[in-house]
């Protein structure tokens, strides 16, 4: 991954991002996931660059290398974030999320069709899980107190390694992790991401999934912790946006990382059997969903 960063000017800040592969090429965008940095999404970015496109992989708000002044989070304005980056590079693109991120590239679909040609998703949240109120409300005063100093960035860095990387590991989880815990233990990155914690839902997507008509395919890790039956879910997915869903034996909440011998190759044949132009760049398809 180039160690270039630039930054794409919002209302409220700046999004940093990095862009590898030829200014003419294809266009992927990814996006990682709350609490998560760009270099997630390292086992992907070296293949599709090698397989002839360009891939743009950006910061959340407040994470990363982007700007820590936003006071908006959440699905709705990283999808718009998202949009604004496709536009900034010159669509159409597909879109690749995790966890977060799937929920935000997949409302991007629904809110700008035509700039988004396909989606890639991993650990995909794009809908809330089904608890009642209560125990909500209680959860967002629990991150409040959680993701505090001076505790809250080794919080974070062990519930990311420990319980959300369940099932087999990727060999550089540890050095992974040590960014996270550093970058958290800037005050204005863990204020950041508290507010995140607070201001998420899912709602929105979920609100607008029956518009999501790009073609889609999906890995769920089967152990994922985040789901309370992953199977369910994939199935859900598979029905919800006609997505085409790999359940990954022994793999948590990033399939990205845990198994790439299978989301690599799975994204690439995915991505090689979508439309094109006639310079070579990703087509819309037209909307085939009722």
């Amino acid at each position: 991954m180039t160690t270039t960063v630039h930054h794409l000017q919002r209302p409220e800040g700046r999004i940093a991002y990095t862009v590898d592969g030829p200014a003419h090429a294809p266009l992927v965008v990814l996006v990682p996931g709350m609490g998560d940095l760009r270099s997630t999404w390292r086992e992907l970015v070296g293949p599709l660059v090698e397989a002839g496109h360009r891939v743009a992989v950006m910061d959340l708000r407040g994470h990363g290398d982007s700007d820590t002044t936003f006071r908006t989070h959440g699905d709705v304005v990283t999808g718009q974030d998202a949009i604004a980056l496709v536009e900034h590079l010159g669509g159409p693109a597909v879109l690749g999320g995790n966890s977060m991120g799937a929920g935000a590239v997949a409302w991007a679909a629904a809110e700008r069709p035509d700039l988004v040609a396909g989606l890639v998703l991993t650990g995909p949240f794009l809908r809330d899980p089904s608890v009642p109120g209560f125990v909500t409300a209680t959860m967002h005063g629990l991150m409040r107190v959680l993701f505090s100093r001076p505790w809250g960035a080794a919080i974070w860095a062990s519930y990311y390694r420990g319980y959300l990387n369940r099932g087999r590991k990727a060999p550089w989880l540890d050095e992974h992790v040590a960014d996270l815990r550093a970058a958290m233990h800037d005050p204005a990155h863990l204020r950041s991401f508290r507010h995140l914690t607070v201001q998420l839902t899912h709602a929105p997507v979920e609100a607008r999934v029956p518009q999501v008509t790009a073609p889609a395919v999906a890995f769920v890790g089967a152990v994922d912790p985040d789901f309370k039956d992953p199977a369910a879910e994939a199935a859900w997915l598979r029905g919800a946006i006609d997505a085409d869903v790999t359940l990954i034996p022994e793999v948590g909440h990033y399939p990205q990382n845990q198994a790439p011998e299978v989301v690599v190759p799975g994204t690439l044949a995915f991505l090689a059997g979508l439309p094109r132009d006639a310079d070579g760049r990703f087509q819309v398809r037209a909307a085939t969903r009722a």
